[in-house]
């Protein structure tokens, strides 16, 4: 089927789009909309790829799926548009970059800054229920970005893969670590923070490995 996206993604990912799972993923996700309030908005699913083409992904943060509060999701994981409270996550990653790069906490959570420079904001799942944690989860949308973590491994190199809690670990599987960078932790969720995401420095390990592989860092 024809899906409207970023061209060197649509190109990667044709066959996806063409096989029957992503059909029925795609009815499922339109009957959704049409029955219930969910986000983000149908233009902003995704958001990711058109901010960020395959050709220029240096490094690659994983969520699980999209904040389910109303005016939060916008089609970044992590993120939220400008004049919208942090998240607790959303904090907890802006504290530790703080600690980490020494970084002071922005006017916004608006991460298309990160985007914009090659930083691959995907969640597992791409659209959620209004109020509904994981609602569309087990639907079709791990098997699309499985097959997206897949494409980042086999077509490009030295990425940096940033998995944070147990979800985004067992996607380790689908890296190839002799050609990219790995990158775990605990989740920045309040609930699970202080685990070890705290102090993770992460941003500066990123930064680190993209200068030593000839990358310009990001401007976290």
């Amino acid at each position: 089927m024809d899906v409207v996206l970023e061209p060197t993604w649509k190109t990667a990912l044709t066959p996806i789009f063409q096989s029957d799972a992503f059909v029925k993923l795609t009815e499922f996700v339109k009957q959704e909309y049409q029955q219930h309030q969910v986000f983000p908005a149908g233009k902003q699913i995704f958001s990711a790829f058109w901010h960020c083409p395959l050709p220029e992904v240096k490094v690659v943060i994983l969520g699980q799926d999209p904040y389910h509060g109303v005016g939060q999701a916008n089609g970044l994981a992590f993120s939220v548009a400008a004049g919208v409270p942090f998240p607790p996550s959303l904090l907890n990653i802006f504290k530790e970059l703080k600690t980490d790069l020494g970084i002071p906490m922005p006017a916004n959570g608006d991460l298309s800054r990160w985007a914009s420079q090659g930083v691959f904001l995907l969640n597992a799942t791409l659209t959620v229920r209004s109020n509904l944690a994981g609602s569309h989860q087990n639907q079709g949308w791990e098997y699309f970005t499985d097959e997206v973590f897949q494409t980042l491994s086999r077509e490009r190199e030295k990425l940096v893969l940033v998995l944070w809690g147990a979800f985004a670990h067992k996607k380790e599987a689908l890296i190839d670590s002799d050609k990219h960078f790995i990158l775990k932790a605990p989740h920045p969720s309040p609930l699970a923070a202080h685990r070890g995401f705290w102090g993770c420095k992460h941003f500066s390990q990123a930064n680190d490995y993209l200068a030593s592989t000839g990358q310009t860092p990001i401007s976290w």
